[in-house]
């Protein structure tokens, strides 16, 4: 179940794109519906259709699913239940999560080396965990290369409106942001737009956006939801799935979380991100959970 539509360029299509790897390496069916609102009974609802149905697990795309999917695990005690990126667990409900803040955190401090403004936006849309996590993680790698950095930092309210995605961005660089983080799904077609307006960088997260855009992305934060939907899968198929537990893919599964640079980053920055990395991936770096510093709200 994906609260959003499978064609949003970032998060959902992700997990879009992981569910149809399933059937490629896994004798599996996979159904799926999308553009369920991320509002608590539309995402109950659909997951009792499908809870219903001859599924052999239910999944929940995305951390707003966690209390819906949690609901209706209950209401289903006999069914599987995975929730990517949740947050709540129960017997027959198991959490997949790709550990995004680490990619996250070292495009902050990537962004703290790369400005020149010693301004730096951030943008998402929907204050759901991963979401704030992500926000503490750019924070704190921002500030650990650039303490004198100012962070902008904004939840719109949506992940998929470009105009309002645009307006925001637009604020940002009047405000001097000369790089600008997202977290956006639909909704960071609208910042790409007032990027490539002013001449401003991006960094972008989930997928890699570089090669997508290298004229607009310095470098993005790449977090693959979908590699958590085969790795649930697999275990489905392994016979090793369990309720009540959590699976967590960090740096150690590059497939999955890595920061990506582009080719015009200077050497030194990119020196100092692959020392940053290799710090991280045997547990050398703490990444904060909660930003407590001011936010960024648009006249």
């Amino acid at each position: 179940m994906f609260p959003g539509q499978i064609d949003d360029g970032g998060f959902i299509e992700a997990g879009y794109r992981g569910l149809m790897r399933v059937p490629e390496v896994l004798p599996m069916k996979v159904s799926y519906v999308d553009r369920i609102p991320p509002e608590a009974e539309a995402m109950k609802e659909a997951l009792r259709r499908l809870a219903a149905s001859d599924a052999k697990m239910v999944i929940a795309f995305g951390g707003q699913t966690s209390e819906a999917a949690q609901r209706v695990a209950w209401e289903f005690p006999e069914q599987r239940f995975t929730v990517i990126q949740g947050s709540l667990l129960r017997p027959n409900l198991a959490i997949y999560e790709v550990l995004q803040e680490q990619s996250i955190w070292l495009a902050g401090a990537a962004a703290g080396m790369l400005t020149k403004t010693n301004v730096v936006g951030h943008m998402s849309g929907l204050r759901v965990r991963p979401g704030l996590k992500g926000r503490a993680a750019f924070a704190g790698g921002l500030a650990a290369t650039n303490a004198r950095a100012k962070l902008l930092t904004n939840f719109s309210g949506t992940q998929d409106d470009a105009a309002v995605a645009k307006r925001i961005a637009l604020a940002q660089i009047d405000a001097g942001a000369d790089i600008i983080f997202t977290m956006l799904n639909a909704g960071r077609a609208g910042a790409i737009e007032a990027c490539r307006e002013r001449g401003v960088k991006q960094i972008g997260n989930v997928r890699d956006w570089v090669a997508v855009m290298p004229e607009v992305f310095v470098a993005s934060a790449v977090a693959d939801g979908g590699f958590a939907i085969v790795q649930a899968a697999r275990d489905l198929y392994d016979a090793v799935w369990s309720g009540d537990r959590t699976r967590r893919f960090g740096m150690r599964n590059p497939d999955a979380v890595r920061l990506v640079l582009a080719a015009g980053v200077p050497e030194p920055v990119k020196a100092r991100i692959a020392l940053l990395t290799q710090e991280m991936v045997v547990g050398g770096i703490k990444i904060p959970e909660e930003y407590s510093g001011p936010e960024f709200t648009p006249a």
